[in-house]
């Protein structure tokens, strides 16, 4: 995409805005030489509002680009994105393009660390999930002149291109399914929120749909470490207990759904007669389960293909202007969801 936010910003930009001479910008942003404490506050101030990052290779290359793409993803241990990883390297693996992976936690003020680090090496672009991200974080991406593409996600505005699915419309879909099976009396369990937004956007279109059918969540319940079996079968075991009429669980992600299975199979439950269950994200791990669990296909692979082809395609001049590639999710039955 050309336009006129996609060039890079530089030195004169900066001291443009603040008021002061680029020498002085220079020396504010690299710590050195004699500035006082305002100007230097000016200064760091209205780089991080324009969203400049330094050069760390000016003058080392004519192209003034790498051939690195920064891929910055919240985890490494939630098995989703090493699968969109292994996507994006198949692509580049075809291109002189080589990808560097950085993790944010879910923590807004390190992807704003992360974002400042890579961006100073001047990657040729960056593949980054979610579209909810800071102020700063924004800046750097419109100002840095590169194709920008934002995974997993689809639900909001992109900053130049956005590949994922529609995670209310997948909320909304798991809850129809749900409730066409009969089921009443439902609990939700999830991780993570609200900091991962995808599984926030999830839970608001599960409840949006079953209060459109006059059905309310009977019990719920948060946690804000990571997906985790044993997790999974702690907050099973403490929702049974004080909601001993629930006949159906739905879990943000699969790692606590599994959990949650295995701790209803041990406890002797009817599954999915006397209770149902079902995660999200598909995970091939959990197929090695005495009952498939019941879930949605987060189109992991296929996010991670397109993304790289995009970005190989509008560093090669072509592509489309299209903004939003939006994959269709698909349900999974297993075992601990009926069908009739």
């Amino acid at each position: 995409m050309t336009s006129e936010h996609n060039r890079p910003l530089t030195l004169r930009d900066v001291s443009e805005a603040s008021g002061v001479s680029e020498m002085t910008v220079s020396r504010v942003l690299r710590n050195r030489g004699d500035v006082s404490a305002a100007t230097r506050e000016k200064v760091l101030a209205t780089a991080k509002q324009l969203g400049y990052v330094p050069n760390k290779i000016a003058g080392a290359l004519a192209s003034q680009r790498v051939n690195l793409v920064a891929v910055i993803i919240p985890s490494l241990s939630n098995m989703v994105f090493p699968e969109v990883l292994s996507a994006i390297s198949a692509v580049l693996e075809e291109t002189d393009l080589q990808p560097v992976v950085g993790v944010t936690d879910y923590m807004p003020e390190k992807e704003e660390r992360v974002l400042f680090e890579m961006l100073s090496w001047r990657p040729s672009g960056v593949i980054i999930a979610g579209l909810e991200r800071s102020d700063a974080s924004r800046a750097m991406l419109k100002a840095s002149g590169i194709p920008v593409i934002e995974i997993m996600d689809t639900d909001g505005i992109p900053i130049d291109a956005a590949v994922g699915i529609s995670h209310r419309r997948a909320g909304r879909q798991i809850a129809k399914a749900i409730l066409k099976q009969g089921y009443e009396n439902i609990g939700f369990m999830g991780t993570k929120m609200p900091l991962d937004h995808r599984a926030r956007k999830r839970f608001e279109g599960f409840t949006e749909e079953l209060a459109r059918n006059g059905v309310e969540i009977m019990d719920q319940e948060f946690y804000s470490g990571g997906s985790a079996l044993a997790k999974g079968r702690e907050m099973t075991k403490a929702m049974m207990e004080r909601s001993p009429d629930l006949d159906f669980l739905y879990y943000s992600n699969d790692m606590i759904g599994a959990g949650g299975l295995l701790w209803l199979m041990e406890a002797g439950y009817d599954i999915p007669g006397r209770i149902g269950l079902a995660g999200f994200n598909g995970v091939e791990l959990l197929q090695g389960l005495p009952r498939q669990l019941a879930t949605m296909d987060a189109c992991r692979r296929d996010i991670g293909t397109r993304a790289a082809q995009i970005l190989v395609e509008r560093l090669d001049g072509g592509g489309t202007e299209e903004r939003v590639f939006e994959m269709t999710p698909t349900i999974s039955f297993g075992d601990t969801l009926k069908r009739y």
